[in-house]
């Protein structure tokens, strides 16, 4: 590509959630390793490059967490492509990390833990939404860059992707988990003219194999796909 086209090119830029983890005691994993997918979570894994097999995807990288490094492999090895990994994709630090939140037994029960969740605006219990956001635009940025012209798909997690997702379509980035919309190998697509944002998408290609306790409390919001002036 010419210098002179660089600014006029499309690109876009899909945000894949990580499938389904085996997690049989229910914690909140976080950033813990050892955490790997399910059957059903590599069942996900095979219907997102399924469904991305005929779109020209150049640069395929993910968080180097386990689950999210299985989710992205083949879609790499369908498109013949070498995974790369950005720690910038990894998932949000939680001081609860290792922790459950099974009702009547969970952490939140502990008054020594409530010191954390004195600011839900920040918040107190993790890393700074700000913080997400610059790591996130960074590895947009770089993923755009690699696949100029064309696509990419970065494997992350559900709260960055939520979050840098908010922030780009201008909305507060504090809010109530359930209506995060971004299930489980899930894709949230930003479409880039040269350098620019002009527009984010949301699909689900597997939603058919999602529990269907993890979508009832996934709440659309408001002009789920958004155009922005170019």
């Amino acid at each position: 590509m010419s210098d002179s086209d660089i600014g006029n090119e499309t690109t876009i830029v899909h945000l894949m959630r990580h499938g389904e983890v085996h997690n049989p005691d229910g914690v909140l994993y976080g950033r813990r390793a050892g955490y790997h997918l399910s059957d059903l979570g590599r069942e996900m894994a095979d219907r997102v490059a399924e469904h991305l097999a005929g779109h020209d995807i150049a640069h395929v990288v993910a968080s180097p967490l386990e689950r999210a490094q299985e989710s992205a492999a083949p879609l790499a090895k369908s498109h013949g492509l070498t995974l790369d990994t950005d720690d910038r994709l990894i998932e949000a630090a939680n001081i609860f990390e290792g922790k459950s939140f099974g009702v009547g037994d969970g952490a939140l029960r502990k008054p020594a833990n409530w010191k954390h969740l004195t600011n839900p605006f920040r918040p107190s219990w993790g890393e700074p939404y700000v913080d997400q956001v610059v790591r996130m635009m960074g590895a947009l940025g770089a993923a755009r860059d690699a696949a100029r012209g064309r696509e990419a798909v970065c494997v992350s997690h559900q709260l960055p992707i939520w979050i840098v997702r908010s922030f780009v379509e201008r909305r507060r980035l504090w809010h109530d988990p359930r209506r995060r919309q971004c299930t489980l190998a899930s894709l949230t697509s930003f479409t880039y003219h040269g350098d620019k944002i002009i527009s984010v998408g949301y699909t689900e290609p597997a939603r058919d194999l999602v529990p269907a306790h993890l979508l009832a409390g996934a709440k659309p919001v408001k002009g789920g796909a958004k155009a922005f002036g170019a």
